[in-house]
């Protein structure tokens, strides 16, 4: 009952590389969190601290040498690679600094597309598409290409892509990295309404403590580990 109340619980989550003459970097060092649904949470740190690489173990992109991550009761790295394959593209949305789009295809095809991956049949991956396009306010560029756009509207064609197959989770790394002021405050300001008016729990990775400072609760990453030092934001 106690994994139920959490979308996500994290425990003891080490990731080590190998690196020349068989040295280990150890980036993260028995990590453990809890992050409740609906919540906002922002993970800030200094370059080098483990954030992003935390972020692709929580989201399944890459797994951990030691620890656990539950999303409701089943730890993913329990599945194989094309289970949890299955699992992201159903359960996890994805946003990053650089949008990823793919330049031959138009908006409205970029964002369609993984609910193609997902089964999805072309016409009802397509209504969605509309649907998302329309509630990031790019409903009349959705013929345009990537390169047509600028790149706050190129972000927000990756924030549709990333809603397509209804995620219960949303893992942004520096998504307003790459924008100016105003671009960057437009994505923050929608990835905050996506929060309030559907109820998607947020994961970010960023640099921007106004932006960290929105969130439900901040929390620091120093050399692996969470920095316990520095109080946890919270508002629940």
């Amino acid at each position: 009952m106690k994994k139920q109340k959490y979308i996500l619980q994290a425990e003891g989550i080490t990731k080590r590389y190998t690196m020349a003459k068989r040295h280990d970097l150890e980036v993260l060092k028995g990590i453990s969190l809890d992050i409740k649904r609906k919540e906002t949470i922002a993970v800030i740190g200094p370059s080098g601290a483990g954030k992003s690489t935390l972020l692709h173990i929580l989201g399944g992109l890459d797994r951990p040498n030691e620890g656990k991550v539950f999303y409701g009761t089943e730890n993913i790295f329990d599945y194989s690679d094309d289970r949890l394959a299955r699992f992201r593209n159903r359960e996890i949305g994805f946003v990053f600094q650089f949008h990823h789009l793919l330049p031959e295809f138009t908006a409205l095809e970029n964002v369609l597309m993984p609910g193609l991956i997902h089964g999805k049949s072309f016409a009802k991956s397509e209504q969605k598409a509309k649907e998302l396009l329309k509630l990031v306010a790019l409903s009349d560029r959705m013929s345009h290409f990537p390169s047509e756009l600028s790149g706050g509207e190129q972000q927000r064609v990756a924030v549709a892509r990333a809603l397509l197959n209804d995620p219960k989770i949303l893992f942004a790394d520096e998504p307003s990295g790459n924008l100016d002021r105003t671009g960057g405050e437009q994505l923050h300001n929608l990835l905050w309404q996506l929060n309030h008016e559907i109820g998607i729990t947020l994961f970010i990775v960023t640099h921007n403590l106004e932006l960290a400072g929105k969130a439900d609760r901040i929390v620091r990453l120093l050399d692996g580990k969470i920095d316990d030092s520095v109080p946890e934001k919270n508002r629940n």
